[in-house]
């Protein structure tokens, strides 16, 4: 059968217009020939998600985003995305927003969960979730000490401020002069450490007998520290606690009157008796001053010694 000119010029522009159909799919992520499956998720915020972007399974590409678009007044978001593979998994899976790097883009992986019960389906809706990834992490971590930050600064700029007001012209002269007799401080101390090692050195000889006697006394004290060690201490503690005790039974046999010095320190006869003969001992001294001839008699030629008369002032 021969076909007409008109006939194959339509034949070639169907063709045409399939093949522009088939490559445009092709270019925006779909490919008509293979039998894919289309799903659904939701999500609130689909942080940079673009269209085209690879669909993935344990990190294995399995499809790719088809369309982002809102899915009510309320701005939440709807992402229809395609799923090439065979690969089985529950409804119960979730849908994760990924970032596949600094620069890479936000990709969408699928982490399955199988359940024989409840697969999912074309045209099911998944559950979907945002995993935050590095540079995520590393805002979030920045985003208090930024408000740290910015609080030191402001106390910084207070403080500066308490700074120049306090740092005026007559205090900046004073620090001045202060740094300047510092510095002399310095170099008197400098020469003070000179001078203190010339002495040093002048006196070497002297510091190494000094230190040497000090040797010879320290191994002095410790041989009498030994001696002192092998005293029997207990021993000699033991004795003057009898020493101790046989004078307190002294003082206590002295104070109840036993023994010779009790009866003289408690009998008060005896103080008596004494008493009266000390008196009686200073009476008889005054008598004898007071008229000798009663007591002593002396002749140098031999006569009779005459008769003793009482005194009108005799005691």
């Amino acid at each position: 059968m021969k076909l007409s000119r008109e006939v194959k010029t339509g034949i070639l522009a169907l063709g045409a217009i399939a093949l522009f159909i088939l490559g445009y799919n092709f270019l925006a992520g779909s490919n008509l020939l293979n039998s894919s499956r289309t799903f659904y998720v939701k999500y609130s915020n689909v942080e940079g998600l673009a269209a085209s972007a690879p669909v993935t399974i344990n990190g294995l590409q399995v499809g790719k985003v088809q369309s982002i678009d809102f899915a009510n007044q309320s701005g939440e978001l709807v992402v229809t995305f395609s799923v090439d593979k065979d690969f089985k998994f529950s409804k119960n899976s979730m849908v994760q927003i990924y970032s596949s790097g600094f620069i890479g883009g936000n990709n969408l992986g699928i982490v399955p969960k199988y359940d024989a019960n409840n697969l999912a389906k074309d045209q099911d809706t998944l559950m979907g979730e945002y995993k935050k990834g590095l540079l995520d992490g590393v805002i979030d971590t920045f985003e208090p000490l930024e408000e740290s930050f910015k609080n030191t600064l402001v106390k910084l700029d207070s403080v500066l401020a308490g700074v120049n007001d306090i740092l005026d012209a007559p205090t900046r002269q004073k620090l001045k002069s202060t740094i300047s007799d510092l510095s002399t401080t310095v170099a008197s101390f400098k020469g003070a450490s000179r001078n203190m090692n010339t002495l040093l050195a002048e006196n070497k000889d002297k510091l190494s007998n000094t230190f040497g006697n000090l040797e010879v006394t320290s191994k002095n004290f410790a041989q009498l520290s030994d001696s002192l060690a092998q005293i029997e201490t207990g021993k000699m503690v033991k004795d003057i606690e009898g020493v101790t005790s046989q004078l307190n039974n002294l003082m206590t046999q002295i104070q109840s009157g036993e023994g010779s010095v009790g009866k003289l320190l408690n009998d008060e006869k005896l103080y008596d008796n004494l008493s009266g003969a000390s008196l009686q001992l200073e009476q008889l001294l005054e008598d004898m001053k007071l008229n000798p001839k009663r007591y002593v008699h002396f002749s140098l030629f031999g006569k009779r010694a005459k008769t003793y008369e009482q005194p009108k002032d005799t005691l």
